[in-house]
């Protein structure tokens, strides 16, 4: 175990892990450090419901592209803790935190603290600002961790820019069970008269929330769809906003969601004053990576399990908003190469399964259903079983992901193509399969 791990071993003992929404804990202990968060490089501030972590990576290619460096906050981490927080290089790329220096902070940030009442995530983004404020970068993009109004990352009172992403129901406990009353919690990242981007909304009653709350707030607003856009035209994509257009390669990130969120991660990074090349567009597109989103795995320990030739792809989306998109991506995938499609699926128990199934209605020859190891809030694959049968789809419960893939080998018809098979329905799920694998993100 590493230093920095075992650092956050002792803080997972003595506070709570969950979310106990509050500004208050978080603003005295950053008083207690000195304000860090008041000294960072120009913040990209990013929320929503789905997309975040996609729009995060256009925005950090786009700004390495550039050969600036960038600071990356996201949450939560897949395999180990120091994902979280990527740590600018001048000209270069981003490299993962080192746990001599993470280790510290977490002493300095718990030490500051002196073992008053506070969440884990709230030390946590405490760490974030310590770590960005005392190493330069030319931007920091912090992703928001749950919500955005009460959220802890929210004591950046001037972004460069704030961007909201879709927004579908998810968190209904904490953030309300309509989403325009998710979209008002989202919308509490917008500061007055600090610019903000809207990325594509489904539902317009969050756009509406979205758009009242930046007119109220005198904030410079660019909306997906109307000042900005992007689509595909013989297999290239083509963005567009009122500084003109580029002829881009499609973005390496797979499915066509991908496409909006690198428009709004594009006019992101513009509205927070950086200069954005045709050139540095291309980069990114091509050099955008994104761990266990629509990753396919190609090698590792977990392939030996799987039918010969089988095609393995692992996503962490977990609300029906994602499992549209992911459903989509898979329905893409069929037209170019048909291969019959099983799932392998985990989820906690604060999702909405039946939703998350119902967009592979007609999709899917299969669903095994797993438990996310180590977790208590695992959904038992009995229960989330007759979820899926629920949704109109033929499942079953396994106890590994290692043993539903041989299951996959045996109901597979002899004469059948070989299979396509998507982990996923829980980041946790996801980080288990990539340490399992052996191919951990770096």
């Amino acid at each position: 175990m590493s230093e920095a791990a075992q650092e956050i071993d002792k803080l997972m003992g003595l506070h709570p892990k969950g979310f106990d929404l509050s500004l208050d804990r978080i603003t005295r202990l950053l008083d207690q450090l000195g304000n860090p968060h008041r000294r960072l490089p120009p913040v990209i501030h990013v929320a929503g419901t789905n997309g975040k972590g996609s729009v995060t990576a256009f925005c950090r290619a786009l700004l390495e592209a550039g050969g600036y460096s960038a600071h990356v906050h996201t949450s939560p981490h897949l395999v180990n803790w120091h994902e979280r927080y990527r740590i600018g290089v001048a000209g270069g790329r981003g490299q993962l935190v080192d746990d001599a220096v993470f280790a510290e902070a977490l002493r300095r940030v718990a030490d500051a603290n002196a073992g008053q009442h506070i969440t884990v995530f709230e030390i946590l983004t405490a760490v974030t600002f310590i770590l960005f404020s005392e190493h330069p970068a030319d931007a920091a993009i912090i992703e928001v961790g749950l919500g955005g109004r009460f959220d802890a990352t929210n004591v950046i009172s001037d972004p460069a820019v704030s961007v909201i992403m879709p927004i579908s129901l998810d968190h209904q406990p904490y953030l309300g069970d309509r989403v325009e009353l998710i979209a008002a919690e989202k919308a509490g990242i917008m500061k007055p008269g600090f610019p903000v981007v809207i990325g594509h909304q489904e539902y317009d009653a969050a756009l509406d929330v979205l758009m009242s709350t930046a007119e109220r707030l005198h904030c410079p607003s660019a909306v997906f769809g109307q000042d900005f856009m992007a689509h595909e035209e013989y297999g290239r994509l083509v963005y567009q906003d009122e500084f003109g257009l580029a002829d881009l390669p499609l973005p390496r990130l797979p499915g066509r969601h991908q496409y909006a969120n690198a428009a709004a991660a594009i006019r992101a990074v513009k509205a927070a004053g950086f200069t954005v090349t045709e050139t540095m567009m291309e980069k990114a597109m091509s050099s955008v990576e994104w761990p266990g989103r629509l990753q396919r795995l190609s090698e590792g320990r977990l392939l030996s399990h799987a039918p010969a030739g089988a095609e393995i792809w692992i996503d962490g989306g977990h609300n029906p908003g994602a499992g549209e998109v992911i459903a989509e991506a898979m329905a893409n995938f069929e037209e170019r190469q048909p291969r019959p499609l099983f799932l392998i699926i985990g989820m906690i128990n604060t999702k909405d399964p039946v939703g998350y199934f119902k967009a592979f209605a007609g999709l899917v020859e299969k669903v095994f259903c797993v438990p996310i190891r180590g977790s208590e809030a695992t959904i038992d694959p009995v229960i989330l079983s007759n979820a899926a049968y629920d949704a109109g789809l033929v499942a079953e419960p396994m106890s590994t992901v290692g043993d539903a893939l041989e299951a996959i080998k045996a109901v597979l018809d002899p004469e059948a193509l070989p299979p396509r098979i998507l982990v996923g329905g829980s980041l946790y799920l996801v980080g288990d399969v990539l340490s399992d694998n052996g191919t951990p993100p770096k």
